[in-house]
């Protein structure tokens, strides 16, 4: 293994010292952590790279300061300081970027923590070491590299798509994707020596965030994946008087998987809300 990170270190240093005034100080918290209120309606791009160096707990701050110190030697050894530095805060923001359009319709959403720029340089270790192994310090066993990529993916997107849990799984994902992208373009040989994994990787990653792009409405309704609804009409004026719920739920569905979420009115939206825990 490589000799520990000096860039990676120093950075460790500045997310202790942040996280620890942000523990202190609640005014310094609400001031650099990820809003999306404060960031599209207020102009505050700045929370892009600051929430990477705020977390919400102990806890928080010790797994990510664990990860992030047990992979950096080797890809700062492997790339050199300037590209680990590259991969680092690419994808802090491009984790940040798709947290911040999955919930651009949530203005009370939130967030903290080195997670994506975790994620990034995990994965550009990943795919320039598919075969390595990797331990956890909590329990006794070691995985191989590719293994825990695509179970981290997996997680992610159930992550992404149920909304189950206080994780950022949206930065997670996206900062994974950066890192990725990143270390190929830096060090374009591992898409020759390892295309397979790099795919593994990339192509369940971005089918998932297509889906999600083309229609918004499977990241409302907890047991729909985007399936086609056959037989319903859009632009009703007037609904049968004896239309089933299941039927009402159809047809906003395929207006979202047609013209957005945005085409949907305040109503509409409420009535999704609701016909969505009916199917529940």
């Amino acid at each position: 293994m490589a000799e520990a990170s000096i860039i990676g270190s120093v950075l460790g240093f500045f997310i202790v010292v942040v996280s620890y005034k942000g523990f202190k100080d609640t005014y310094f918290f609400e001031q650099y952590l990820f809003d999306v209120d404060k960031i599209l309606i207020e102009g505050e791009y700045k929370r892009m790279v600051t929430s990477g160096f705020l977390h919400g707990g102990l806890w928080h701050l010790i797994f990510n300061l664990i990860a992030l110190l047990s992979f950096s030697g080797e890809v700062e050894f492997l790339l050199g300081p300037f590209q680990y530095i590259v991969i680092y805060f690419g994808s802090l923001v491009g984790g940040n970027l798709l947290a911040l359009y999955l919930h651009r319709n949530h203005g009370d959403y939130r967030a903290v923590g080195a997670s994506g720029a975790v994620s990034g340089i995990v994965f550009s270790f990943v795919v320039m070491s598919p075969n390595s192994s990797i331990s956890f310090i909590f329990l006794p066993i070691e995985i191989t590299s590719w293994v825990f990529a695509l179970l981290f993916v997996a997680v992610s997107v159930i992550g992404i798509k149920f909304q189950r849990d206080n994780i950022g799984h949206e930065a997670h994902l996206g900062g994974a994707i950066i890192g990725v992208l990143i270390t190929i373009g830096l060090k374009f040989s591992v898409l020759r020596d390892h295309p397979w994994v790099v795919a593994a990787i990339l192509i369940p990653s971005i089918l998932f965030l297509g889906l999600i792009v083309r229609n918004p409405a499977i990241l409302m309704v907890e047991k729909y994946w985007g399936e086609t609804v056959d037989n319903i009409k859009l632009g009703i004026k007037k609904k049968p008087d004896r239309i089933s719920p299941e039927e009402e739920l159809d047809v906003l569905l395929e207006k979202i998987r047609k013209n957005g979420l945005k085409s949907l009115s305040d109503k509409e939206r409420k009535r999704l809300d609701e016909l969505s825990n009916y199917r529940r």
